[in-house]
C-alpha cells in the first residue's frame, strides 16, 4: 500500500519569518497519520522551516526544497546542492517543475543528472512531467509523457525508481482556465506507471507514487484521491495558507 504524499511547492513567495509563521499555524492544525505532507520553501527560508519541524517531532511532515544543481559543488553561481539542501533538513526535492523547464531551459537531459544525484544524496526526487496545451491538442500527451518519463529516469535504479515521486503537471490547465479532470490525472498515472513497468519492472511500478499537480484545492483533492493510482497531489496556491494545506492534507489521506 503505498502512503498518499501532499507536497506545497510555495514557489518565490515568503520570507523566512512569514515561512516560521506558517509553518507553526500548520502544525498546530489536525494533521492525521496515514498521509506525508511537504513543505517546499524557498532556499532562502529551509532553514526557518525545518527549525520549526525538528521540535514538533512530526513523523510524517517533512521539508523539501524547490531545486537542485546536479553536481556536488563547484563553480555554479545562484545554484545549490544536494548536500547542502540535505544540511538544512530537507528530505525531497521538486526536479524539472514545468516552469524550471519553460522559464529556464530545464531539459529532460538535465533532470535525469538532478533525479540521479538526488538519491544519490539520500534525497526523494519529486519528479515533474506533464504536456502544454499545444501538445495536448494535437493528440501527443502519452508521447510526451513518455518520452519525459523514459528520459529523466534512464540509467537509474529500480529499487531507487520505487521509491520516487512522479507529480503530473498537465501544462495546459495551469492559468488558462481549462481544468484538468480527476480521470485526466486516473489516466495520466496509468501511462507513467505503464513506462516505468516497461523500464524497471512491476515492482518499481506498483512502489512508485505518482501526484496530480494542478489546481488543487480543498474542494477538489478528494475527487483527485479518489481516482486508482493518484497517491497524492502538487499543491501550488493553496499550499501558501497553512489551514487549507492542512486541510488538503488531512482530506488526501
Amino acid at each position: 500500500m503505498r502512503t498518499p504524499i501532499i507536497a506545497a511547492n510555495w514557489k518565490m513567495n515568503k520570507t523566512a519569518a512569514e515561512a516560521s509563521s506558517f509553518t507553526r499555524e500548520f502544525l498546530a492544525q489536525d494533521i492525521p497519520s496515514g498521509v506525508e505532507a511537504v513543505i517546499c520553501p524557498p532556499f532562502t527560508a529551509l532553514e526557518a522551516v525545518m527549525a520549526q519541524l525538528r521540535p514538533a517531532g512530526r513523523a510524517n511532515v517533512f521539508l523539501g526544497a524547490q531545486d537542485m544543481h546536479w553536481e556536488p559543488k563547484g563553480a555554479f553561481t545562484g545554484e545549490i546542492s544536494p548536500s547542502m539542501i540535505g544540511a538544512a533538513g530537507c528530505s525531497f526535492v521538486i526536479v524539472a517543475h514545468s516552469e524550471r523547464r519553460r522559464l529556464f531551459g530545464e531539459t529532460d537531459e538535465t533532470a535525469n543528472k538532478k533525479a540521479a544525484a538526488a538519491l544519490a544524496a539520500g534525497l526523494t526526487p519529486i519528479f515533474c512531467v506533464g504536456e502544454t496545451a499545444e501538445e495536448r491538442d494535437r493528440g501527443l500527451t502519452a508521447r510526451v509523457l513518455e518520452g519525459q518519463v523514459r528520459n529523466g529516469l534512464a540509467g537509474l535504479a529500480a529499487e531507487a525508481v520505487s521509491r520516487m515521486v512522479v507529480a503530473y503537471e498537465p501544462v495546459w490547465a495551469i492559468g488558462s482556465g481549462r481544468a484538468a479532470s480527476p480521470a485526466d490525472a486516473r489516466d495520466a498515472a496509468a501511462l507513467i506507471r505503464g513506462v516505468v513497468a516497461g523500464m524497471y519492472g512491476d515492482a518499481a511500478s506498483l512502489g512508485l507514487r505518482v501526484q496530480y499537480g494542478g489546481s488543487v484545492d480543498p474542494a477538489n483533492i478528494g475527487g483527485f484521491m479518489a481516482e486508482d493510482g493518484v497517491d497524492g497531489a502538487l499543491v501550488g496556491g493553496a499550499g501558501l495558507d497553512p489551514v487549507k494545506f492542512a486541510r488538503i492534507v488531512a482530506l488526501g489521506r
